[in-house]
C-alpha cells in the first residue's frame, strides 16, 4: 500500500461541519475503498433527486442527498464510448471508440496499449473486482476483464442480455449464452434475475474482502438497459405490481427494473457498513449515457425536460445522472455546479487513492478530487461531446455554449422532448413528504447516518436545487441541427432544454467553437470498428459467446462467407442502437 497521507484523507480531515469524528479517526493512513456503480441507460429524470416522484429511488437518493449531486455532469452518448472513457481517462476520439458500440461478433476492443483504471489501481495494491457488464471487447482473451487489470469478473462481455436466461441476441441474428465467472461460462446463473445476481456477487466480494487492503469494486449493472428484442423490459412480477398506478405498461415494467437497481444500491451500502468499510469509501454512482425514452431501443426511460435520447448529442443523451459520495466531501449534501466529464474519473479517483498522476501521460481527464470535495471552481472549462466521422456528427461544449450538428442518426423524431415528467402520476399516498421519508429510512440512509448523522437535514431544499426547469416547448423551437455548414448554437445555462438556436445571433461564438472542433479533430484517431465476424456465431461454441479469435476458425458454409462480405457496408453505416 502506498504510504503517506492521501488527498482523500486530507479532505476527510478538513471536514469542520460538526459531523462525527469516527470517520476521521478510522481512516488514518488508509487508502479509500472505491466503488463505482454504473446504471445502464438510466435517464436524467429516472432518479428522485432530479425531482420525479413517479418511481421512488430512495437508496440512490440517499447517496445523492448526503454526497454531491453532479448537476453539470456529462457522459458519452452510448455505452462502449462511455465505458472506454471511464476506464482510460481518454476521450473516445483518442482511442478509436467514438463510433457506436462493440457488438458481440465484432473482432475489436479497447487497444491493449491502453492502461485501464484497475491496472493503475493495482500498482497501489488495490484488489480489483468487476461485476456485470464489460462491453469493451472480448474477441480474444487478452481483451477480457481479468486480462485488463481486474482480479475477478462475474458478468457478461457483450452489450446486453436477457435478465433471466442471460442470452444475448446480437447482429446479425447470432444468439448465445453470455454469463461468465472469469473465463468460465457460468451456467449456474441461468434463471436468476441479473440485478439480483450482480448484487449478491458484489455483497459477497465486500463481505469476504480483506480490509487491510483497499478495494476497487466496479459494479456495472444490466439495469435499466432493455434485454433481447423479444422481451426487452423485464422485472419480477411482484415488483412490477408495486407500480400498478403507472398506466403505461412499458414504463411500469421499467419501474420494476429501476426499483431492483435502487434496492441493489441499498444492499451494497449496507454491506460496506457491516464490514466497517463505508467510512473509508468513495462511491461513484453514474449512468453511462442518457436514457432511451419513448420506445427508443424498446425502452421507457425519461430524460425530461431535456431534449433527445440515448445515442444522441442532445442534452438528454449526454447530460448524466451522477452522484459522488464520500465522508471526505466538505459540506456534504450539495448540488455540485462544476463541469465534470466522464473522462475525469480516472485521474480523480487515482488522485484520491494517492496515485502519481504524472505516469498517466496524455489523457483528457482532469483531476477533480479537490475541486469537488472542497467545492472549488472547476478547472474544466470545456469538453468535446463527440466527433463521429461515420455519422458525420459533432458537438462541443465551451463554457456556457454548445455547438452541434447532426446530433443523432436515427431520424428527426428522436430530436424531440420525451417524458414522462413523473410529476403528476404517483402512488396516491406517496406525496413528496412520504417519498422523502422513504429516503430517510432507506437501508443506504440508515448506514450513512451512522457516519454523518445530520446530513439529511436539508433534503427538501436540496431536491429543489437539483431540478432542471424549462418552460413548455415553444412552437418556434429549433427543429433540427443537421447542417454541417450551419450548426446549431445553444446557451445551456439559460436554455438547458435546447429550444433556441442562437447561431445567427452570435456568429463570433459559432466561429470560435468551430475552431475548437477543428482543434479536437486534428488529434482524433480513426474508429477501430470492424465488421462482424461469422466465426463469432455462438452456435460454433456450444451456444455461448466466447473469445473466438483464440481458437481455430470453425467450418462455415459458403453462404455465411458471402453474407459476411455483403453486410460489411451495412455493419459500419447501418442502424446501431444496441
Amino acid at each position: 500500500m502506498a504510504s503517506g497521507v492521501t488527498p482523500w484523507l486530507l479532505g476527510l480531515i478538513s471536514l469542520l461541519a460538526g459531523y462525527t469524528a469516527v470517520a476521521v479517526a478510522a481512516a488514518a493512513n488508509r487508502q479509500p475503498h472505491i466503488i463505482i456503480i454504473v446504471a445502464d441507460d438510466l435517464g436524467f429524470n429516472d432518479v428522485g433527486f432530479h425531482g420525479s416522484t413517479q418511481i421512488p429511488t430512495p437508496n440512490i437518493d440517499a447517496l445523492a442527498y448526503s454526497g454531491l449531486i453532479l448537476n453539470n455532469y456529462y457522459v458519452q452518448p452510448i455505452c462502449t464510448p462511455s465505458r472506454s472513457a471511464l476506464m482510460t481517462g481518454k476521450h473516445p476520439i483518442h482511442t478509436g471508440m467514438q463510433h457506436t458500440t462493440i457488438g458481440g461478433a465484432h473482432p475489436y476492443g479497447v487497444s491493449l496499449s491502453e492502461t485501464l483504471l484497475p491496472s493503475h489501481l493495482g500498482t497501489l495494491e488495490y484488489i480489483n473486482h468487476h461485476v456485470g457488464k464489460w462491453h469493451l471487447g472480448f474477441f480474444r482473451e487478452a481483451y477480457t476483464p481479468t486480462k485488463r487489470g481486474f482480479d475477478s469478473h462475474f458478468g457478461y462481455w457483450s452489450g446486453r442480455t436477457d435478465y433471466f436466461d442471460h442470452t444475448a441476441l446480437e447482429q446479425p441474428g447470432y444468439w448465445g449464452y453470455d454469463l461468465r465467472r472469469n473465463m468460465s461460462v457460468a451456467r449456474d446463473g441461468y434463471g436468476q434475475y441479473s440485478t439480483d445476481l450482480f448484487t449478491n456477487e458484489a455483497v459477497t466480494i465486500i463481505s469476504q474482502h480483506n480490509t487491510s487492503q483497499p478495494l476497487f469494486l466496479y459494479l456495472a449493472h444490466l439495469a435499466v438497459h432493455s434485454g433481447n428484442p423479444y422481451a426487452p423490459l423485464q422485472a419480477p412480477a411482484d415488483v412490477v405490481e408495486k407500480f400498478s398506478y403507472i398506466e403505461d405498461e412499458n414504463r411500469r415494467k421499467f419501474a420494476g427494473m429501476l426499483w431492483k437497481l435502487d434496492e441493489s444500491v441499498g444492499h451494497v451500502v449496507t454491506a460496506l457498513d457491516q464490514r466497517g468499510m463505508l467510512q473509508d469509501s468513495i462511491i461513484l454512482f453514474t449512468t453511462d449515457n442518457g436514457g432511451p425514452a419513448a420506445g427508443f431501443n424498446q425502452n421507457a426511460a425519461s430524460n425530461w425536460p431535456l431534449r433527445g435520447v440515448k445515442a444522441s448529442m442532445w442534452e438528454g443523451g449526454v447530460r448524466g445522472a451522477g452522484v459522488l459520495w464520500s465522508p471526505a466531501v466538505a459540506r456534504p449534501g450539495r448540488v455540485a455546479p462544476q463541469m465534470v466529464h466522464i473522462t475525469d474519473w480516472l485521474p480523480t479517483l487515482l488522485s484520491a487513492a494517492g496515485g502519481d498522476l504524472s505516469v498517466l501521460g496524455s489523457i483528457d481527464g482532469i483531476d477533480m478530487w479537490e475541486t469537488l470535495t472542497q467545492g472549488l471552481t472547476s478547472p474544466r472549462k470545456e469538453f468535446l461531446i463527440n466527433i463521429d466521422p461515420v455519422f458525420n456528427g459533432a458537438a462541443v461544449r465551451i463554457g456556457d455554449w454548445k455547438l452541434m450538428h447532426k446530433p443523432q442518426a436515427y431520424g428527426h423524431h428522436w430530436d424531440g422532448w420525451f417524458g414522462p415528467s413523473g410529476r403528476n402520476q404517483t402512488v396516491p399516498q406517496a406525496q413528496l413528504e412520504v417519498i422523502l421519508q422513504q429516503v430517510l429510512h432507506s437501508p443506504a440512509a440508515v448506514a450513512i447516518k451512522k457516519i454523518l448523522p445530520h446530513v439529511f437535514d436539508n433534503v427538501k431544499s436540496l431536491r429543489l436545487k437539483a431540478e432542471v426547469h424549462c418552460l413548455p416547448v415553444p412552437v418556434n423551437a429549433t427543429q433540427a441541427c443537421n447542417s454541417v455548414a450551419s450548426p446549431c448554437l445553444f446557451h445551456i445555462p439559460s436554455d438547458p432544454c435546447e429550444y433556441r438556436d442562437l447561431s445567427h445571433d452570435r456568429p463570433e461564438v459559432v466561429s470560435y467553437l468551430k475552431s475548437r472542433l477543428q482543434y479536437y479533430n486534428k488529434s482524433a484517431v480513426p474508429p477501430r470498428n470492424k465488421p462482424w465476424d461469422p466465426a463469432a456465431n455462438p452456435k460454433y461454441w456450444g451456444y455461448a459467446w466466447t473469445n473466438w479469435k483464440d481458437y481455430p476458425v470453425p467450418p462455415m458454409s459458403q453462404g455465411e462467407t458471402i453474407r459476411y462480405e455483403e453486410n460489411l457496408f451495412d455493419d459500419i453505416y447501418g442502424d446501431k442502437r444496441q
